[in-house]
């Protein structure tokens, strides 16, 4: 029998509260601080008490997860921030620091802010995001927190305060027009943030309109939740837990197809009684769980790790869905991986599985362009190569046709890549600096991902 537990949240203010750190030194209790005042910190007393191992931390893979460490920004800006910090500023001068850094960190990569927005009625859609034509992100605005925050998360800019940076939903719910009108969509993914931290009744409030004959069109609800890792007792013993598998019953018994998109970033996430018992009871109302994470230094970089895993997942009823490359935002320089050890990793692993765990597919990275995979390394007329696809594109048509990059040991993203063989630029990206003209020129041509893959095609920013 599963005990219930009151949840309780540690934020920035609440560091000096948590006992299991005193017996940090004061030096990483300050370093936690100083990081923390930058990129967004909050961690719960599930994860403090039943995840993490106080005797192997620092080193411990789910307190690298959740606690900031010194590494995570340049020595130049943690000496600025902590300069900051240990000199009497005011709080709106620490706040003007912590913003000036984040803004060197590419607070939103791959043309989320520009290119993924659609428009309606020459409006942009609050709280959308529609980068491949079957598939709509919502970011309900009361799901816009998380149960904790990841280190490593590509949306940390959505938690920081700094309201430019949102992604939320109008209270109007213009998504809702935007879907009605648009028939060829036909999955929905719920994001965030995490929406699984809404009520039960603030969830339904989203999901349960599109079962109506309206958009029939809808034929798959996605919901993208790290809650069945940091917070499973949302799922077995929080008081509107039967409400929530209730709702997902309800789903799945109009017709559409409801997967839970686990974020699940090390085995241990699943080894509590509890996470298994969440994963039992979501799988009883008829919805499947997949499951996702990146590749993270300090934390899975390891074969062992995901091979244990997506065994231990399979054995639970999930699907292994993506094994996703770290983007490049935030603390990317602390977090990621060079491109050829992430195949590397990714392939031993995949070794160590039967065919029931090979549904996994990767390493991927969410690009500009799309989801692009590399397939393999190998040598083509004398030269080594990454084999790379399209898993998913902005144009359906780019899909799982190879192309080809220059074998690099340093590259840790796509736009550090350079195309094979003698070519300038990569199949899709005369057609992408279309698109990107056809943006009516909104485009961050500063401090971004986006800039540095325009500077790899023939477009002239000036155009």
């Amino acid at each position: 029998m599963i005990s219930h537990k009151k949840m309780k949240f540690y934020g920035l203010r609440d560091l000096d509260n948590i006992p299991q750190l005193q017996n940090l030194s004061a030096d990483q209790r300050f370093a936690i601080k100083v990081v923390s005042s930058v990129l967004p910190f909050r961690v719960n007393n599930y994860i403090i008490e039943e995840l993490i191992d106080w005797d192997n931390v620092p080193e411990d893979p789910i307190f690298q997860l959740t606690f900031m460490q010194k590494e995570m920004l340049s020595d130049d800006q943690f000496r600025r921030m902590a300069f900051t910090l240990s000199n009497n500023h005011t709080f709106e001068e620490i706040q003007s620091a912590a913003e000036d850094i984040r803004l060197e960190l590419n607070p939103h990569p791959a043309g989320q802010m520009t290119l993924n927005v659609p428009l309606m009625f020459d409006e942009p859609v609050k709280g959308v995001q529609h980068k491949y034509r079957e598939t709509v992100l919502i970011f309900p605005s009361s799901g816009q927190t998380c149960h904790s925050y990841c280190t490593f998360c590509f949306r940390w800019a959505q938690f920081v305060g700094m309201n430019d940076l949102k992604f939320a939903t109008d209270e109007a719910k213009s998504f809702q027009d935007y879907l009605a009108a648009n028939k060829g969509v036909t999955d929905l993914l719920l994001t965030g943030g995490d929406p699984m931290i809404m009520s039960a009744r603030n969830l339904a409030a989203y999901i349960e309109p599109f079962l109506e004959s309206e958009f029939e069109h809808i034929r798959n609800i996605r919901i993208g939740t790290k809650s069945v890792a940091y917070w499973p007792y949302k799922f077995v013993t929080d008081k509107d837990a039967d409400d929530t598998l209730r709702l997902f019953e309800r789903v799945v018994n109009s017709g559409k197809h409801l997967a839970i998109m686990g974020h699940y970033n090390h085995w241990k996430e699943l080894s509590t009684d509890v996470a298994q018992e969440a994963i039992r009871r979501i799988r009883s109302t008829g919805a499947q769980i997949r499951t996702q994470s990146p590749l993270v230094k300090n934390v899975n970089d390891s074969p062992d790790v995901w091979a244990r895993m997506w065994k231990e997942q399979v054995k639970l009823g999930c699907i292994p869905y993506y094994f996703f490359v770290e983007r490049n935002t935030g603390a990317k320089n602390y977090f990621s991986i060079p491109l050829y050890k992430a195949y590397q990793i990714y392939r031993e692993a995949y070794q160590e599985l039967s065919g029931l765990s090979r549904t996994v597919r990767g390493p991927s990275m969410s690009a500009l362009p799309g989801k692009v995979s590399i397939e393999g390394v190998t040598q083509i007329n004398g030269e080594k190569v990454f084999v790379l696809t399209l898993l998913q594109a902005r144009n359906p048509e780019w899909v799982k046709k190879p192309f080809f990059a220059k074998y690099s040991e340093k590259a840790t993203w796509l736009t550090d890549l350079r195309p094979a063989f003698g070519r300038d630029k990569f199949f899709y990206q005369d057609e992408l600096n279309q698109m990107i003209r056809a943006n009516n020129g909104q485009f961050y041509f500063n401090r971004s991902e986006d800039y540095e893959m325009i500077e790899n095609t023939s477009f002239d920013a000036d155009e």
